[in-house]
Formats: structure tokens, C-alpha cells, sequence
């Protein structure tokens, strides 16, 4: 969900980034443009097929490839990590041309590593066209990319790639449960409008292994990781300003991804909802009155904005009571926009007995 109206903000880039005078614009006032009438939209729930709907699927105008991970090292040191793929379309159809650098379809990816033991957060961003082979995807062997960065199919497993001035990631991905389709079999719903929806699976843990570097340290590590997919056109809501997202993987086996979307008067808009998904791999939808998300403490950036820094997320129906707290406080990417999102480790309890846990969060609409 969390990257639906994130990659419509995107899409605006080269024509609306700037206000006069050379303000950025903000979330709403990016989203408040409908796009073209001949995109693909998410209507109804559809039929899933692996491994093609790892591929692209270009009648959609949105498209992304998330992975977010928590690795230790067998030196002790500890580690979280961001790579992420979008795909933006211009037009709804491919652009018909003899050359071979003129094309619909823009890219954007995200880098970013959170070194616990040194208290500290790198990321880095790339942009390119879809054209020449700079960037693009395919299903069949898997593979997605953007210039030296890149998840693909390596055998039995995927690798990922990526590789900033001063750090750097190599590792394999392998699935140890099925495909979880969120919302309704996947049909995703942001917003009340029809067509404002998305379609949405994840891959909630991925045993990872491979080698990362930090500054000039290279380390082996091992950890899991989460993979989440979604493709759509429409925007949210015009009530809507941001969202936090959560993808938790705790030790008794079980993942938990929750949104709560944010209206501009404070409140929780109805169509927050969640995924909740046992050791086994089967999982259940969750509605916005199956859980409460409560904030416990706050963070503030370097341009005075607020967000959320603990939590203490309840899902009753199912006895599970966590606190969730930030590896280390700033792990703000300042990108195209500004936006939080960073590794948490989680704490709790289900039906009494403890629990512990790692996971990613997602903070949008709080930076100006």
C-alpha cells in the first residue's frame, strides 16, 4: 500500500516538483491530479500467477519492487537495508519511435543502510529512462533493475545487488513461505472512490545471506528480509496525507504488515487494513477495527518536522500485544521527497506468552 501515492508524487517530478519561486510541493497537492482514462486500473480481485507477476506488468502507470531487511554479521555488528525499484509510466501506451533511447516509462530506485553499531543511516537514489537497457524488468528469468543495481533470478534463489559510495550490499533471497495476497485476494483498496486500489502481494520472509559493506568494512551476514509488490494508477484519497506502514517478522514464525493511512484533520481513514500471516504461511486480512496503533514517542528532523519514533501495536482478535522502537532514530531518506524508513525491533507479548521480533516502518506525509 505504502507506495502508491509516493510513486504518483514521483511521476510529477520532471513537471511539478517545483512550485514558483522553488518550493517543493506536498503530498496532497501531487496527488490531487487524476491520470490518463486509458491506464489498466485495480478494479477487482484477479488471478495471481507466479513467476510472472514478479515480472512488470506496463498497463498499470505505477509499479514497484520493494525489499527491506534485517541482517546480523558474524562479527557482531548489525545491520538494516533498503533497495527499491518504481516504475512510472508517462503515457498509457509504449511510445512508438526508431530510437532507441525514447520511451513511456521512467525509474526511479532508493539505497539505504542503517549501521547500528555505528549509529548511523546512508542512503543514496538513481533516476533513468526505460530505454537503452539502463533500466527496465522482465519475469522470465526474473530480473529487475536500474544501472548496476539489481534483484534477479540466480538459480534457486534471487540475488540483490546494489553498490553507493561508501557502501554496498550482495546477497541471496530465498522464500520460505508462499506469496501473501493483502486485502482481497490482493485487490488492495486505498480510498472510496472505485479504481483507487492496488494490486498487492509480499513475500514477508526471505532467508538472506550474502556480504554488505560499510565505510571500508566489509562483513558477512545472514538475516531475513521482505519483499513487497504492488501495481496500480489511481491516487489516494483528497482526505488523505500520508501513512505508517509496518512489516514485522516476530520468533514465533508469524509476519504482521499493518497500514494505518492518515487524513489531513488527524484522523484514521477507514481503509487502513493489514495481513496477518502464521509460521505455515496462511494468513488473514485484518480491517482497521482489528488492530490500534498507538504513538509512544517522537523523533524530529533536522527542519523541525515531527514523526513518530515508538509505537504499541495491539491486534486483539489474535491476542498479540508488541512494542515497536527504532534501531536508531534518524533513518530519514532526503530524496525527491523526504520520508522515514528504517529497521525497528519489536517486543511483546501473544496470548501471554513473550514475544520478539525485527521489522521495517514506513513514515509518509510527515516532512514539509
Amino acid at each position: 500500500m505504502r507506495r502508491l501515492s509516493f510513486l504518483l508524487l514521483l511521476a510529477c517530478v520532471p513537471t511539478a516538483a517545483q512550485e514558483p519561486g522553488g518550493s517543493r510541493t506536498g503530498l496532497a497537492e501531487q496527488l490531487a491530479a487524476e491520470p490518463e482514462e486509458d491506464y489498466a486500473r485495480a478494479i477487482a480481485p484477479r488471478t495471481f500467477r507466479f513467476p510472472d507477476d514478479h515480472g512488470p506488468h506496463p498497463a498499470f502507470r505505477n509499479e514497484w519492487w520493494y525489499v527491506t531487511g534485517n541482517l546480523d554479521s558474524d562479527d557482531g555488528a548489525r545491520f538494516g537495508y533498503e533497495l527499491t525499484f518504481f516504475r512510472v509510466a508517462l503515457t498509457p501506451d509504449a511510445i512508438a519511435s526508431d530510437s532507441g533511447w525514447r520511451t513511456n516509462e521512467i525509474w526511479f530506485a532508493h539505497f539505504a543502510l542503517t549501521d547500528a553499531g555505528r549509529n548511523r543511516f546512508r542512503f543514496d537514489e538513481r533516476f533513468a529512462r526505460g530505454a537503452a537497457g539502463l533500466a527496465g524488468a522482465r519475469a522470465s528469468p526474473f530480473r529487475v533493475w536500474l544501472d548496476d543495481w539489481s534483484i534477479e533470478e540466480s538459480g534457486d534463489a534471487w540475488r540483490l545487488v546494489a553498490q553507493a559510495e561508501d557502501f554496498a550490499i550482495d546477497v541471496r533471497l530465498r522464500p520460505s513461505k508462499p506469496p501473501v495476497l493483502n486485502g482481497d485476494k490482493g485487490l488492495s483498496q486505498k480510498s472510496a472512490a472505485p479504481g483507487n486500489a492496488s494490486y498487492y502481494y509480499a513475500l514477508t520472509r526471505l532467508i538472506t545471506e550474502g556480504q554488505l559493506r560499510a565505510g571500508n568494512d566489509t562483513h558477512a551476514v545472514t538475516g531475513t528480509s521482505w519483499l513487497d509488490r504492488e501495481w496500480s494508477t489511481s491516487a489516494l484519497g483528497p482526505d488523505q496525507v500520508g501513512w505508517d506502514w509496518f512489516a514485522l517478522q516476530v520468533d514465533d514464525g508469524s509476519d504482521l504488515m499493518i497500514y494505518q493511512l492518515r487524513n489531513k484533520d488527524g484522523s484514521v481513514d477507514r481503509h487502513s487494513a493489514g495481513t496477518l500471516t502464521d509460521s505455515d504461511g496462511n494468513s488473514r486480512h485484518l480491517d482497521v477495527d482489528d488492530f490500534t496503533l498507538n504513538v509512544t514517542a517522537d523523533w524530529t528532523n533536522d527542519q523541525g518536522d515531527v514523526y513518530p519514533a515508538a509505537w504499541k501495536l495491539s491486534v486483539p482478535s489474535a491476542g498479540i500485544k508488541l512494542e515497536i522502537e527504532p534501531m536508531i532514530a534518524d533513518q530519514e531518506l532526503v530524496t525527491v521527497v523526504r520520508y522515514w524508513e528504517g529497521a525497528v525491533d519489536v517486543s511483546g507479548t501473544r496470548n501471554g506468552a513473550p514475544l520478539t521480533g525485527r521489522g521495517y516502518v514506513e513514515l509518509t506525509g510527515y516532512a514539509h
